[in-house]
Parts: C-alpha cells; structure tokens; sequence
C-alpha cells in the first residue's frame, strides 16, 4: 500500500516501481512510492502554474508592455511586505496539514472570481499578474518546505530529484497545453477554471500522502501535527549567516533572470506587432500571438528542464554535491549573456533563455531547495516563504529599476545583457560562500550520526 512509501524498511527488497526509479536516483527500499505520490502534487501544481502563467503573459502584453510587466512585478515585493509575516503567523497557529489545504483552496477561490471578470470584459491584465507571481512563489515554497519536513538531509538529496521529475513534467505538459489551448482560439481566462481543477487534485494528494504519514511514520507525523514556533521568518533570516546568503542569492538569480524575461518580452511584442502589420497574422489577435510564442517557449523550457532532472541532476548530486551543483547555472547565464550582447535577436534571446531557464528549473531549484534539509522547521516553513516569496519580489524591484533607467538611457539589448553579466560576477561570489556554509552545516549535522 502506498502509505508505507516514506518508511524504509530494513532488509527490505526494492518494488519494480524502485527498481524503474534507480535508473534516475539512489532510490532504496520503501521510498518509492513517497517520492512518486509527492512527485504527482507538484507535477499538478507547476502543470497548473503554467497555465496561468501562459494565460498571464498573453494578458500583460496584451493589455500593456514589457515595460508594465517589469513594474508591476516590482509591485509584488511591495504586497509580499505584509503577505509574508502574515502567512507566518498563520503557521504558528495552524498544524502543517492544515496550513497546506487551506493556502492551496484560499487561491483557488481566486481564480473563480478572475474568470467571472475576464470573462464579462474587465481588464484584469495586471492584477492578475501582480497575483499569479504571489500565487507562485507562495505556493512552491509551501510545498518544498512540506518536502523538506518529510526527509533527512540525506534521504532529501537523494529523493529530490525524482521529486523534482514531477515537476519538469507538469510544468512542460501545462505549457504544451497552453499552447494548445491558444492554438485553438481559446480565451486566457479558459485556462483558470483548468487550472483550478490541478489545484484541487493538489489538494486531494496532500491528504494522502499527510494520511499515509499518519499512519505510518509516528514521529513526521507528530512534527506535523505541531504549529511551529513564534520567531518570524525575517528574523530567522537577519540571525542566520547561511540564510542570508540563500537569500542574497535568489535575489540576484531573479535580477538576472526577470532583466532576461524583459528582454525575451521587448522583442516578442515588436515582433508580433510587424507580424500583424506585415497581414501574416492568419486572423489570430495580438494576444493571441504572444500566447502561442509563450506556449512554445515554456515547453521547450520545460523539455529540457525534464530531460536535465532525468539524467543529469541526481548524478551531478552525486559527484559534485548540492553546493557544487549551484555553480552550474550561473556559468551558463555568464555564457548566455555574453551571446545576447554579441547577437541581439529574437532567436538568440530565445535560445538563451530556453538554456538558462531549463537549467533553473530542474538543477537550479532542486539544489536551491535541498539547501533547507540541514534547517529548523521553522526556516523550513517561514525563512523559506520569505526567501522564496519576498526576497525573489526584491529581485523584481530591483531589475525593475534596473529597466527604468536603461529605457531612459535608451539601453538596446547589447547594454541590458552587458550589465547582467557583471551581475553574474557577483551571484558567483555568492555561490561560493554558500557552498563553504553548506559543506559545514552537513558535516555538523552528520558528525553525531557518525560517532553513535
């Protein structure tokens, strides 16, 4: 029975299930089915996020410009403010069980009410957008810092990457759907009620896998069943060294990422703008053209991303641990970027941001969130919101800035890739310093194992 999944059984022989999941990771005796069933809850999720997020793209663009996208991602860090020690309160009151449901329906709710407006003709461009970034960040957060609670810092950097496997697929067969869906003249807003109904399957697996743990695994499931303690995830953030550098980290990543996002919008929009002027549209709308590029870039992304999380993360786990494995996508956006300023070109930024967001997603993400396994609960659930959630919106605010004042000072591509690559300098740095910390805190954590 699956509920047995998340406990290994001594002498115990591997289910063909493992057997089939060992050709991608070190997957042992009674683990297989925990890391499927939690696989599944973030394949639905991130399948359903990127529905929403092709649904957002077609919107903002539409109705505004790669400009309004970039400031209102600004606006987010500014919402984040009073979101995130709110969510942190509600932790320390609620039991793990239900803080999960609860988020994952209270956002559902949401989108209900956006499909009513879209749908009698209210502009819900950037409004959505300012929520889907909430959404995101606030619910993959919430649910590796459930994948977290579940491992040790050893079973989590060998399950991880199956876990993240979900999660390259989902994102790659929602994009694909998008795609799909915009190709067949439907609306953006006919992929919110689609979406929704992914956010309740999440909703439904998390109850088995918490009812498989109840049954199963006493002392996780007495972890969960406690609130967590009062400290507030920024000041978890400010008296810890190591969570000050994850931090500094995702702001930089999204600094360099989101001043790439720009890039890849500015020339879609004008793209399809002479597409429609040249009369090569084939009847489909403005919006409708930005969708299908989006729903085409995001699966290629998410193909490659799949393909990376196969073969490539666990193995690279394996070799060069999970701070060596941070070193990876900088080194490629250093690489990317230089290309761009070179090659300024609708396909150049295309293929450089497919490369740099595959690998964000699959080793990028799966390294960044096995940094947590060696924290407290409480950095888990808390510093991890606030990392993930507002620290990411700071990096929003920043490059917001950053887009500012390069379109005052008439910045083309070349300049805007020049300037991220001298960002990318700094996020190495950074990753240095993270790898040093880590290294240390698993030794901590592994020497009283040892000397038992």
């Amino acid at each position: 029975m699956v509920v047995s999944s998340f406990v290994v059984h001594g002498g115990a022989v591997r289910s063909r299930l493992e057997r089939v999941l060992r050709l991608f990771a070190d997957v042992r005796a009674g683990e297989g089915w925990g890391a499927v069933l939690l696989a599944a809850n973030i394949f639905c999720l991130l399948a359903s996020y990127y529905l929403l997020k092709t649904a957002r793209e077609s919107l903002v663009l539409s109705e505004g410009s790669a400009e309004v996208k970039s400031y209102a991602a600004a606006v987010q860090a500014l919402m984040l403010l009073a979101i995130v020690p709110l969510y942190g309160t509600v932790a320390s009151r609620v039991n793990r069980n239900h803080l999960i449901n609860g988020v994952t329906l209270f956002f559902v709710s949401h989108l209900m009410i956006f499909h009513q407006l879209a749908t009698h003709g209210v502009h819900v461009g950037v409004v959505f957008f300012l929520w889907v970034g909430v959404f995101n960040l606030m619910i993959v957060a919430q649910f590796w810092a459930f994948a977290n609670d579940l491992y040790t810092v050893e079973r989590g950097q060998r399950l991880f990457p199956i876990v993240g496997v979900g999660g390259s697929l989902g994102a790659w067969v929602g994009a694909r759907a998008a795609s799909k869906a915009m190709s067949a003249h439907l609306q953006p807003a006919d992929l919110f009620l689609i979406a929704g109904v992914g956010l309740l399957v999440c909703v439904v697996l998390n109850y088995c896998v918490t009812r498989g743990l109840a049954s199963r695994a006493k002392q996780v499931r007495e972890a969960g069943d406690r609130p967590l303690g009062p400290a507030g995830g920024l000041r978890l953030i400010v008296s810890d060294r190591y969570l000050r550098l994850i931090a500094l980290l995702v702001i930089l990543v999204n600094v360099v990422n989101t001043t790439g996002e720009y890039l890849l919008g500015r020339l879609v929009v004008a793209d399809a703008s002479r597409t429609i002027s040249a009369g090569l549209a084939h009847g489909f709308s403005k919006s409708q053209l930005i969708g299908i590029f989006y729903g085409d870039f995001f699966a290629w992304v998410n193909l490659v991303s799949l393909v990376i999380q196969l073969l490539l993360v666990s193995r690279l786990f394996k070799r060069i641990g999970v701070g060596g494995a941070l070193f990876v996508l900088p080194l490629i956006a250093l690489s990317s970027y230089g290309l761009l300023a070179v090659v300024p070109l609708l396909g150049a930024v295309r293929v450089g941001k497919i490369l740099e967001n595959s690998t964000d997603y699959s080793l990028q993400n799966t390294a960044r969130h096995a940094l947590f396994l060696s924290t407290s609960r409480e950095a888990k659930f808390k510093a991890k919101q606030a990392i993930d959630a507002l620290c990411w919106r700071v990096g929003d605010l920043l490059q917001a800035g950053i887009v500012f004042v390069g379109v005052r000072l008439a910045f083309g591509v070349r300049q805007f890739a020049a300037l991220n690559e001298l960002l990318v300098v700094l996020w190495i740095i950074v990753v240095i310093q993270i790898y040093r910390e880590h290294k240390c805190r698993i030794v901590t954590k592994q020497a009283p194992r040892l000397a038992a």
